[in-house]
């Protein structure tokens, strides 16, 4: 639904307090399982004492058509998409639920608002229907009438887009994070700047 774009799609993350020489780089870099070879990568940067910490989208078109949504969407994404590479969930409800919890973003929850879903909501409606990471958004949506969707079992469900809410509701239970290739897409590697060093980890969202 939203495709990763190479680097343009790509969350850089500082990793702080983590002082390595450039044989434990190689070392961590190299670290290729079968499965998860991005969470073993992070693990190990943590086991080494050092922290992921938000520092910038890397494509400029997609950081502004976040923050044109909503100016604290670049950060969230990258809570969500640490969570993602560094835990066992995978859908963007189970994931909006553990940010929800931790609120990393401080955000004064004494009322019980759902200020994370209400944002997130927000991210997919425009990702189905036109945003990307490559194309400026001004937020005039590609589809003007409504929204079809063809499930597995051949059920078609068709949403017009004054049911908002409910084309909402329904991409937030049926969407999740993936993983495409590394390699391709180039991150999941510890790089360095200036003597910083840093860590990058892509967007991808699809139906489950």
């Amino acid at each position: 639904m939203f495709g990763a774009n190479k680097r343009k799609t790509n969350f850089i993350y500082k990793i702080n307090n983590f002082i390595p020489n450039t044989h434990e780089i190689e070392r961590i870099n190299a670290i290729n399982p079968s499965t998860s070879k991005i969470k073993k990568r992070i693990e190990e940067i943590t086991a080494n004492g050092g922290n992921l910490a938000f520092h910038a989208v890397e494509g400029h078109v997609l950081k502004n058509n976040l923050t044109l949504i909503d100016s604290l969407l670049p950060h969230i994404l990258a809570e969500i998409i640490l969570d993602y590479f560094s835990s066992g969930f995978s859908t963007l409800k189970d994931l909006t639920h553990l940010i929800d919890q931790r609120n990393p973003l401080n955000y004064d929850m004494q009322h019980a608002h759902s200020f994370y879903e209400y944002k997130i909501k927000h991210f997919l409606t425009d990702s189905a229907l036109g945003m990307t990471g490559s194309k400026v958004w001004t937020g005039v949506y590609d589809v003007t009438g409504g929204y079809l969707i063809v499930k597995n079992n051949g059920d078609v469900l068709c949403y017009h887009i004054y049911n908002r809410n409910q084309f909402e509701d329904y991409l937030f239970s049926n969407t999740k994070l993936d993983t495409p290739s590394s390699t391709r897409h180039e991150f999941g590697t510890i790089f360095e700047e200036n003597g910083e060093f840093f860590f990058a980890l892509n967007l991808q969202v699809r139906f489950k």
